[in-house]
């Protein structure tokens, strides 16, 4: 055997090993990105399935959250025409020129001579002192207290008081009609 046919046999060899290395390569990489294809489409799906629950999940968590948000404007928004309707309530009552007024004022004189003991003190609210003053009424007066109108009795030793001012006869009223005043408000029944 000559050099010359050694080295062409060398040379095929290397070729044919060179190809076979090759032929190996390309196999593998075909069949890792098979692999690498299958496992991408397995990833995509889990992960477009994760991300569409957790769209719907953030999807049901706002809707919740508009809902209680609009839920809770709607209280403000009520509890502030409730609180408006009882100052206005309140203002009406508070004024000289309340229908009735002294009739009421009579009403209460006549209920608090059943129910006062001897000696007591007439403190009346200063819008109805004159009022208070000219119905005759046998009780001393005393200085005037704060409120809507009305007055109280109060113990020479300080040790009773009877109430008989329209705030606490407003509250009690108030909270019998809170009731028929939200209905009537908002439309409830």
């Amino acid at each position: 055997m000559t050099l010359d046919a050694l080295a062409s046999d060398i040379d095929a060899a290397a070729e044919e090993e060179a190809k076979a290395i090759t032929d190996a390569a390309k196999a593998k990489a075909k069949a890792t990105i098979a692999e690498a294809r299958k496992e991408l489409k397995s990833l995509r799906s889990e992960i477009s399935s994760r991300a569409m629950r957790e769209c719907s999940q953030i999807m049901t968590e706002t809707v919740a959250s508009a809902r209680q948000a609009n839920q809770k404007s709607m209280l403000i928004a009520r509890r502030e025409e409730l609180d408006a309707t009882r100052e206005s309530v309140r203002e009406m009552i508070g004024s000289t020129n309340l229908k009735g007024r002294s009739g009421l004022l009579q009403s209460l004189i006549g209920e608090a001579m059943r129910d006062a003991e001897a000696g007591m003190i007439l403190r009346p609210v200063g819008i109805d002192r004159p009022a208070l003053e000219s119905a005759g009424s046998d009780f001393e007066f005393g200085d005037d207290i704060d409120g809507l109108g009305g007055f109280v009795l109060e113990a020479p030793d300080g040790s009773v008081l009877l109430d008989y001012r329209f705030d606490g006869r407003l509250e009690k009223s108030w909270i019998t009609a809170l009731p028929r005043v939200t209905s009537v408000l908002f439309g409830e029944k």
